[in-house]
């Protein structure tokens, strides 16, 4: 049975979805970018559910944490999660282009393929596709808008 809960955050509203086996969804509620998200009636709202991974998103987002220790389930194909794993190598403050994530999983050539899997990734920030910008540096492309990704490079540069 999937369990969810939203809360407000420095940056914006954010939805956590997950269950047992660990967290599947963490939506950002920006108003801009291309994701589309909605709670199912199947979900039950438990907010008691999620309050670590609540207090450790509000911690991060106020510059007071770097690293997510959270049990995680994201939904995917094999590829999608190679990507994702490598995404999570990203140091906390660094930024890897979509070609480096490319070369770093085995195959220098699928960096468009790095692109498509980022925008699916179902958990961002705890899976940092935020770190990833184009090979000149340029914040290209971000599921839940541009907006937020260069507030979160920001802040990560900040610490």
């Amino acid at each position: 049975m999937h369990r969810y809960t939203q809360f407000k955050t420095p940056f914006c509203e954010v939805i956590l979805v997950g269950d047992e086996e660990g967290l599947s969804h963490l939506h950002l509620c920006t108003g801009e970018g291309k994701r589309i998200f909605n709670v199912s009636t199947e979900w039950i709202r438990d907010d008691a559910f999620f309050e670590n991974a609540r207090e450790q998103v509000l911690e991060f987002m106020q510059g007071k944490r770097k690293i997510f220790d959270l049990v995680l389930n994201p939904s995917g194909t094999d590829f999608q999660k190679t990507v994702w794993g490598e995404l999570c190598r990203i140091p906390f403050g660094e930024l890897r282009s979509y070609g480096e994530i490319a070369k770093a999983i085995g195959n220098k050539k699928a960096s468009r393929a790095v692109g498509l899997a980022n925008s699916k990734n179902p958990i961002p920030l705890i899976i940092p596709c935020h770190r990833v910008v184009g090979a000149n540096g340029s914040l290209t492309g971000f599921a839940h808008g541009l907006t937020i990704k260069e507030k979160l490079i920001t802040l990560e540069k900040r610490e």
